[in-house]
């Protein structure tokens, strides 16, 4: 979510009940300013909010020279002092998906994970249960990070990819069509690619390099992962994850006005598959 569209929250994600409130708003806002400031970024913006026992993480995030691979993530539990989020680590990512407890608050903490629960008899042998240590922080920017890869979008035709190869926003981004927002494969992952380069070149007529290098959302498996609501006025387009409960994102239709955020505990929801495709006898 861009910093202007932080002031802005009651018509945009508060169709789902997630609104920041005034008072908070104001001071994220400015705290925000701030950071961009003293860090030089060109632009930076608010990723979202994950729900602790004791006290809320706020995320943000911010980039100097290229929106895609420049990115820089920070945190803070008070909306005014912000630390810098490291990168997530092979231990974290592997640890954060099969971690059921939730968030405290506290960066420093360490937890205990149990990675398989139930023995099992190899070779004559009970394989006992493993016990690893992950520290919160960790833990808190693996969470980003998968959020992040499997659910940050943009609007087709809102990054543009210079000859260098360095990607910035597309400042003569109009804005899609309501006919557009109907079509999930005008939606794109922001992250970097994971397909061929030469995917969206055999799939779409209307193929432009500099603006489909990025994975659409119509190859997400399963389908039906995303729900699509657009406004009764038709001025507003909503894409809500079914993966990840409380990933939101918002689009002023025939306007370059879009963005993400997310509210939520840092949870998946691993049972999308056998809600979407029951089993038929």
């Amino acid at each position: 979510m861009n910093l202007n569209f932080v002031l802005d929250t009651l018509h945009t994600t508060g169709h789902f009940g997630h609104v920041i409130s005034t008072e908070e708003s104001l001071v994220l806002h400015n705290s925000l300013l701030i950071l961009q400031n003293e860090n030089h970024f060109r632009n930076v913006f608010f990723w979202g909010k994950i729900f602790g026992a004791e006290k809320d993480y706020y995320i943000a995030y911010g980039y100097t020279r290229d929106a895609l691979h420049g990115r820089i993530y920070y945190y803070s539990s008070n909306c005014v002092r912000w630390g810098l989020l490291p990168q997530p680590t092979k231990n974290g990512l592997l640890l954060t998906p099969i971690c059921s407890t939730k968030f405290q608050g506290d960066p420093a903490l360490v937890i205990d994970v149990l990675i398989e629960k139930d023995e099992t008899l190899i070779c004559g042998k009970r394989k006992q249960p493993q016990i690893r240590k992950l520290k919160e922080e960790d833990r808190l920017a693996s969470t980003v990070h998968l959020i992040t890869n499997e659910s940050a979008v943009i609007p087709r035709g809102s990054l543009f990819r210079r000859p260098d190869g360095v990607i910035v926003e597309n400042l003569s981004f109009e804005g899609l069509t309501t006919l557009d927002a109907r079509e999930i494969s005008s939606f794109l992952h922001l992250r970097p690619p994971t397909q061929k380069f030469n995917t969206n070149l055999l799939i779409r007529d209307d193929y432009n390099y500099a603006m489909d290098f990025l994975d659409p959302l119509d190859i997400d498996i399963p389908e039906g992962c995303w729900m699509i609501q657009i406004t009764t006025a038709e001025d507003l387009v909503i894409l809500k994850s079914i993966y990840w409960p409380g990933m939101i994102f918002f689009h002023y239709l025939r306007s370059p006005r879009h963005g993400f955020v997310y509210f939520g505990h840092g949870k998946k929801c691993m049972d999308l598959p056998f809600m979407l495709s029951p089993f038929i006898l």
